[in-house]
């Protein structure tokens, strides 16, 4: 098989020339033919005001169809949304619950995939939370969030499940769900099946109709590389149909300009979740995004670049790795997460003096290569990290 050969230019990511950047989780430097793209409607727009727009009417039709072809699916399953907890909120107060429906998501997952779900409780949804389980032995000593089971799960499922929510990859400690076991599971059950992607979508294969999701939100600031204050949502034509409308606005209707027309007449394909002013310059950033890397090169040779430099970078570390959380290869992802002796704040702002970025929010120092890094960039990083490991 030949070899994928990426464009890890600086040109295209001159973050490179400054720094290693390995916080992918986190907000990704914005590639540059994206900045370019919004800095050209900005410029627009500061020039000409209402008169430049008719050359952007066609950018988020053009998302609609790239993030179709980018995740497998019709582009009338494709909504241009603000951020994963927009998106998981018009869900959740949209979504038909009846008191004593039963929410099932994970004790650790990220607010804005946990929030949403708490205010059900007013409707008197109960939210069962999954605990935190060892994905495998190697994992059994380390402390902090891991992973959670699908055996748990199926145990919880009762006949007022309605729905779970789950992140893909966990922003702590990166434990990647099996996708496919996860939606034959509620599949099996007749449970919708909302997942978060903000932590795998642009290094991970997210295809929703393969493992039969409802619905699929993604930030489009950490893998996909794109502006922060952007995000792309999946919903199954049979969910929408589900979701009462709960944000309205003229981008709801299918009379679409005729303003002074207010007769109710949503959308009911994708653009039933796009209910008001949408940003052109993210979205015409996003647009040079797929076209340019995530429809350029397969989703699964990304992936599997990013996982031949994190073991490459492994293979640097020195010492006693058992902080390192090592996963079974179907839990794998971007994030590499590690418990290492000292505080690991300390370790983000030495590594930080070295220009090395890293991340630590939640105790785990989390290192996240992406696909354009270079070898000699993750082997430095953990040569920085060995001899502040002495120190």
């Amino acid at each position: 098989m030949t070899a994928v050969i990426f464009d890890k230019s600086t040109k295209l990511f001159p973050s490179k020339k400054e720094r290693i950047f390995l916080a992918h989780c986190a907000i990704s430097p914005l590639y540059c033919h994206a900045a370019e793209a919004m800095i050209a409607f900005i410029r627009d727009l500061s020039a000409a005001g209402i008169s430049a727009l008719p050359k952007y009417f066609q950018v988020l039709p053009e998302f609609h169809e790239l993030c179709a072809r980018f995740l497998k699916t019709r582009s009338a399953n494709i909504s241009y949304v603000h951020n994963t907890a927009e998106a998981m909120c018009m869900i959740a107060n949209g979504y038909p619950f009846e008191p004593g429906d039963e929410v099932i998501s994970y004790v650790h997952e990220y607010p804005s995939n946990h929030y949403p779900w708490v205010l059900q409780k007013k409707r008197g949804v109960k939210l069962v939370l999954l605990a935190d389980s060892a994905p495998s032995p190697d994992c059994q000593e380390i402390s902090g969030p891991r992973g959670w089971s699908l055996e748990e799960l199926e145990e919880k499922i009762s006949d007022r499940t309605r729905l779970v929510a789950l992140s893909h990859v966990q922003f702590t400690s990166g434990y990647a769900a099996d996708l496919q076991e996860l939606g034959k599971l509620c599949s099996k059950n007749n449970i919708d099946l909302v997942v978060d992607c903000a932590q795998s979508m642009g290094c991970l294969p997210v295809f929703p109709e393969q493992f039969r999701a409802a619905a699929v939100v993604s930030a489009g600031w950490k893998w996909l590389m794109g502006p922060k204050g952007s995000a792309l949502l999946y919903t199954s034509e049979r969910f929408r149909r589900k979701l009462a409308v709960t944000m309205a606005g003229p981008g709801l209707m299918r009379q679409g300009l005729d303003y002074l027309n207010h007769a109710w007449q949503p959308h009911e394909d994708g653009r039933k979740l796009e209910y008001s002013t949408v940003p052109w310059d993210h979205i015409a950033a996003m647009n040079v995004l797929l076209k340019e890397v995530f429809l350029r090169y397969d989703i699964e040779d990304i992936r599997d670049e990013v996982f031949r430099l994190q073991d490459l970078f492994l293979s640097a570390v020195k010492g006693d790795t058992r902080g390192f959380l090592r996963l079974p290869p179907k839990n794998r992802s971007g994030i590499l997460a590690a418990k290492l002796k000292a505080d690991c704040s300390h370790f983000v702002e030495k590594l930080a003096g070295r220009q090395v970025v890293v991340t630590a929010p939640t105790g785990y120092l989390r290192f996240a290569p992406h696909f354009y890094n270079d070898d000699e960039q993750v082997i430095a990083a953990a040569q920085h990290l060995n001899s502040l490991d002495e120190e």
